[in-house]
């Protein structure tokens, strides 16, 4: 008996270390499919959009836009910016207003893989899976599954989805502003509109615009768009 269970649990740890492997194996050629929270927001009713667009048909203004508001050391991280989550948990114990030290990298990892919660196992799980796309993947591949994964609104998941309900043009043609608005709502999707944006997204916006500037002019960006 003690043989069988011996067996059961070793079968159990294998299927549990090869399956995320063999999973994230197939992601580095194949789109991934519909994700947990995509599920989620279903069911609260509030649609779905979405369609898969190459790195190649991707504005690099939204890459750029992206990397200034979400990660600016993307291209030089191995999936964790330490120096960015020692000034979160900084500002956080100082301020009601929670800051997050997630890299690009890591945020791609919880919302193609993984479930939206704060819990001490999704964030260790979080971390495994950023550590196997780091290797698996590569910088371009993140992105690119980052920007065809993230939720720009209510039923909106990725760019070119994003690009067509807000501005009416395809992903590859935004603008450095329209996409710079996109990236200002990531923090808050829901919340925030990047079609009709209010004070705070129009403030962002100009930030996330200047230093995306700074990110082409420092080649900041070459992991992707070099």
């Amino acid at each position: 008996m003690g043989r069988i269970v011996r067996g059961l649990l070793v079968l159990v740890l294998m299927i549990g270390f090869v399956g995320p492997i063999l999973t994230v194996a197939a992601y580095r050629f194949l789109p991934p499919p519909i994700t947990i929270l995509m599920v989620q927001r279903l069911f609260e009713g509030q649609g779905f959009s979405r369609s898969w667009r190459n790195l190649d048909d991707l504005s690099p203004h939204l890459v750029r836009s992206v990397i200034a508001a979400e990660d600016a050391n993307f291209c030089s991280h191995r999936g964790f910016d330490l120096e960015a989550i020692r000034k979160a948990l900084a500002h956080n114990e100082s301020s009601e207003r929670v800051r997050g030290g997630s890299t690009i990298s890591q945020q791609t990892a919880k919302n193609v893989f993984l479930w939206p919660d704060r819990s001490y196992v999704r964030k260790g799980l979080e971390a495994y899976f950023t550590v196997l796309i780091e290797v698996m993947w590569g910088k371009p591949r993140i992105m690119e599954v980052y920007l065809n994964s993230i939720e720009f609104g209510p039923g909106v998941y990725g760019a070119q989805a994003a690009a067509r309900r807000n501005f009416g043009v395809d992903a590859e043609d935004l603008s450095p502003t329209q996409a710079a608005r996109l990236a200002a709502v990531l923090p808050s999707p829901l919340r925030y509109k990047a079609d009709t944006p209010g004070p705070y997204v129009r403030r962002r916006t100009g930030r996330i615009q200047a230093a995306a500037g700074t990110i082409r002019r420092d080649n900041l960006d070459a992991c992707v768009l070099g």
